[in-house]
């Protein structure tokens, strides 16, 4: 079932178009994702589904319905979706149970389930000043989930949180649709994210959209070169070139050009017909594996290795793992 129609938005803000023609749908409890570089219009986009901001021409349709937007409703937004921006606030000297019970519509028994699955049952009896940023963020969903929304709108949710946050805010984003079934819609300047969490990511630059697909095929099968940067290390071939590397894995195989990443690649001392000689020239632990920078007779390639058994300066022989990614 289609929850989320955008259909032909544009928008202009001071002189620059920042959106151009954008649609999509999303499905109730798809998990989608938006992303792109700074300034291509992720935010603007967001805030125009949640009825925050005018579009110029087009329409967005929530449950087959028109979203209103300011110029419309006398307070902007959509009573069934919750936006939280990535510049939240919480009022200072309350307590953060008085915020929640402000805005709190709900039995007692759920509300507590609510704040278990945000994580913030231990801080209720805190004041918002006695909070993290990222215990403050948690905070502001709950508030916005008391409401029951059926869309909840992520503008950016993991900005300026360190590795121990970010983990608890996936899993409560997690929780979101699996335990409260709600659809999200997530925009994210860290593509990491989208990928693990997304069953389909959009890719935006400029204001428009340049691909939509699976994660698996954004990441091995990006249109041009702005995506696969998004989304790590590569090194673009041609089929011609990648033959010099043996049987090009499954997953890189389609178009003209291909981007491959470091995992499908692997090292060797000895020589062979299907492997390309190069020297190693840096070597990087990332803790559960190396990156290892070599370089080849023509171009620079990164090999990721789960163990390193060679040094810098070294000789090398780069190819192809006989299954990339695990994909046989």
């Amino acid at each position: 079932m289609t929850l989320l129609k955008v259909q032909s938005i544009s928008k202009e803000i001071n002189g620059n178009q920042v959106l151009q023609d954008i649609s999509f749908n999303q499905k109730k409890f798809q998990k989608l994702a938006i992303v792109g570089e700074s300034g291509s219009g992720k935010s603007t986009l967001l805030k125009i589904i949640g009825g925050l901001i005018q579009p110029d021409s087009g329409d967005v349709l929530f449950e087959n319905k028109h979203v209103e937007g300011p110029n419309e409703k006398l307070i902007p937004g959509h009573p069934k979706m919750a936006y939280l921006s990535q510049h939240f606030e919480l009022r200072n000297n309350y307590r953060v149970e008085e915020i929640l019970e402000y805005a709190n519509t709900l039995p007692g028994e759920e509300a507590q389930n609510l704040y278990e699955i945000c994580h913030i049952s231990h801080l209720l009896k805190r004041k918002t000043d006695q909070v993290s940023g990222g215990e403050k963020q948690r905070i502001a969903m709950a508030r916005l989930l008391i409401g029951a929304p059926k869309l909840f709108l992520l503008d950016e949710p993991f900005s300026n949180l360190d590795i121990l946050h970010r983990n608890t805010l996936r899993a409560v984003i997690r929780a979101m649709g699996e335990k409260l079934g709600i659809t999200c819609l997530m925009v994210s300047h860290d593509p990491a994210d989208a990928l693990s969490w997304a069953d389909e990511i959009i890719v935006m630059k400029s204001g428009q959209i340049v691909q939509q697909d699976m994660p698996e095929m954004i990441y091995r099968q990006p249109v041009n070169d702005y995506v696969a940067g998004l989304f790590g290390k590569f090194i673009v071939l041609t089929k011609t070139q990648a033959a010099a590397f043996g049987e090009i894995p499954k997953g890189y195989g389609n178009g003209k050009k291909l981007f491959i990443r470091p995992e499908a690649f692997t090292l060797s001392a000895k020589k062979s017909k299907t492997a390309v000689a190069g020297k190693v020239t840096e070597i990087t632990f990332l803790g559960s594996s190396y990156e290892i920078e070599i370089a080849l007779p023509e171009s620079m390639v990164t090999v990721k290795m789960d163990t390193c058994e060679v040094g810098r300066g070294q000789t090398v022989f780069v190819s192809f793992k006989k299954y990339s990614a695990g994909i046989k």
